[in-house]
């Protein structure tokens, strides 16, 4: 799994200084140009590891985050999807390891070829370190993870 860095997406850091100050995490954010109007996607998730996050949430943020946005482009031909990350949710990037901290995760671990799961400790830019149903803590680094996933048992 690829580790790519928040600060490295542009515009992230100023669009989640703004959703964190509305008590929520930008999870992700892509900004696609083309010819006529500029896609914007955005994902987030509560500060709370088992928090849901509604119609209403999307709703409130997408009201503050779109105008910035445009700001920060130079355009108001933009379109805006907001998203929340939903139970089923993959994890793409490593990085939101880091933003689930606290959350229960699956991970497909390609050394023993299969999932193993837990509650996401910690996760730094290497890897990510679980805690077991049992008490046990271990880590996985992203080279080793193909696939991860909520885990809503």
């Amino acid at each position: 799994m690829e580790y790519t860095s928040y600060k490295s997406i542009k515009y992230y850091d100023e669009c989640a200084a703004l959703v964190e100050g509305m008590g929520y995490k930008l999870v992700e954010l892509k900004i696609v140009p083309s010819k006529t109007t500029t896609k914007i996607s955005a994902m987030i998730a509560s500060t709370e590891p088992d928090g849901n996050i509604g119609v209403n949430d999307c709703a409130k943020v997408h009201r503050v985050l779109l105008p910035r946005l445009e700001a920060l482009l130079g355009t108001e031909d933009t379109m805006m999807e907001l998203t929340s990350p939903g139970i089923e949710h993959n994890i793409k990037n490593a990085a939101e390891f880091a933003v689930f901290t606290g959350r229960s995760v699956r991970v497909w671990d390609k050394t023993i070829t299969d999932w193993v799961g837990g509650k996401i400790l910690s996760a730094d830019d290497k890897q990510v370190t679980l805690e077991a149903e049992d008490g046990n803590k271990f880590s996985v680094s992203y080279e080793n993870i193909a696939k991860a996933k909520f885990d809503n048992k």
